[in-house]
């Protein structure tokens, strides 16, 4: 039985024996190819992500219905601190625009750094392979065009003349490999570079934006200051009158109530266990007075997920700042403390204290640009007089999470953050939640 010689010679032992030039070719062709390792997390299905925006949007249409019902109940006794109401909340709401633009910038331009590492690495692979290119065909034209016939005929070793036409042959597998991999490398360059010509669109596009928004909100806090040059006095005096200080926590109070109400009727996001009847905790008689003031360095983080109960002790105080009036001490305007005040630079970054959601953000008197968070287990946490609310209703928070900025919204004469606790709708002392260390 007649064996060709070719047929004697294994590939693999012909690629120990080949010249340098050829371990290149047959390690291309021999290299098993990469599978794809790694399975994604299975997406959300259709129905899932459409009863979350129906639930969502279920959820802002109530907060809203109840807003303007609670705006009508007030209609008739208007104050004049709401002449500057329209204002604060379109300072609010540009600068949550604001907020949000520099994020996506910051994301695109993440998007753009990483393309541009992937283009650089396209384009040394490429130079890789045009120099392999290269040296094949140089090698190929030293050894020039040889057949079998002609191998043949030249009276060579059939042995040899088998080695030598499966060299040529390895070279020309290895020049289609190097070739098509360098088509498929250009085409994934030219998608590199129409990505990153649409990105860098897409960042002017929001620097500009951002410029706008930016002159925008410089007109809107001229146009707050001019009226309240105006009407400081009228604000002045009417939060000295008690009765007004005692409508404002009344409304909050009913306010928290009916959202307590609206949350208890929705699917609760997480598991809590059952919580007992709230009731008002206690105050010392030292409480009542004029406490010493305390700096506030630390700031909320993210924290394991579990019951908002759970937490007590271990919370911080939203921003930094300093604690200036404290739960249960007496009110310059008469009644006492529902929370805490923390005085800070208008701007200052204001944190969720705990993973939650947001159930109410908008204008409301006596505490001007308003954010509530729900918690789960009837604990909520109040942000008052807020130069600008960053999220909106439905929006999920982590504690450490940006949710607004510190002002005097709502006529406040110091710039900071008025923050409350509350459990079942009662305020409770923060401080016996959080850790000042």
């Amino acid at each position: 039985m007649n064996v060709s010689p070719l047929a004697r010679i294994p590939a693999a032992s012909a690629c120990r024996r080949a010249v340098p030039v050829f371990v290149v070719a047959c390690a291309l062709l021999t290299a098993p190819a990469a599978s794809a390792a790694g399975k994604d997390a299975a997406p959300p299905t259709r129905a899932e992500v459409t009863e979350k925006k129906t639930d969502l949007k279920e959820l802002r249409g109530q907060i809203d219905s109840l807003r303007k019902k609670m705006t009508a109940a007030e209609g008739q006794r208007a104050s004049a601190a709401d002449q500057v109401k329209d204002i604060e909340r379109e300072i609010s709401a540009t600068q949550r625009e604001l907020h949000n633009l520099s994020g996506q910038k910051d994301r695109l331009q993440a998007t753009l750094k990483d393309l541009g590492r992937q283009e650089q690495a396209l384009s040394g692979r490429l130079d890789e392979l045009h120099a392999q290119l290269e040296n094949l065909v140089y090698r190929q034209y030293l050894q020039g065009q040889p057949d079998a016939l002609r191998l043949l005929l030249d009276g060579e070793d059939p042995s040899q003349m088998a080695r030598d036409l499966y060299y040529l042959g390895a070279i020309g597998r290895a020049r289609k490999h190097l070739l098509s991999e360098t088509e498929t490398l250009l085409e994934r360059k030219r998608t590199l570079a129409e990505d990153i010509r649409e990105r860098a669109g897409e960042l002017s596009s929001v620097e500009a934006r951002q410029q706008e928004q930016h002159a925008r909100l410089v007109a809107q806090r001229e146009q707050r200051k001019e009226v309240l040059a105006r009407i400081s006095s009228q604000i002045s005096e009417q939060r000295k009158e008690i009765g007004n200080l005692q409508r404002d926590e009344k409304q909050l109070a009913q306010l928290v109530a009916r959202l307590d109400r609206i949350i208890a009727a929705r699917p609760a996001p997480r598991k809590e266990s059952p919580a007992k009847p709230a009731a008002p905790e206690k105050r010392s008689p030292a409480g009542r007075e004029s406490a010493p003031e305390v700096a506030n360095e630390r700031t909320p983080e993210a924290l394991p997920a579990g019951s908002f109960a759970a937490l007590k002790g271990s919370l911080r105080l939203p921003v930094r700042g300093t604690l200036t009036n404290r739960y249960g001490s007496a009110r310059q305007e008469g009644s006492t403390w529902k929370g805490l005040f923390i005085r800070a630079p208008q701007g200052s970054d204001i944190k969720a204290i705990a993973g939650g959601r947001v159930v109410f953000a908008d204008w409301m008197r006596g505490f001007g640009n308003l954010l509530i968070v729900d918690h789960g287990g009837s604990y909520l946490s109040i942000y008052g007089y807020n130069d600008a609310v960053l999220k909106q209703v439905g929006d999920s928070v982590r504690g450490g999470d940006s949710i607004a900025t510190a002002g005097n919204s709502g006529g406040n004469p110091e710039s900071g953050l008025y923050f409350e606790l509350r459990h079942q709708g009662q305020p409770i002392d923060p401080l016996q939640w959080v850790n000042l260390k």
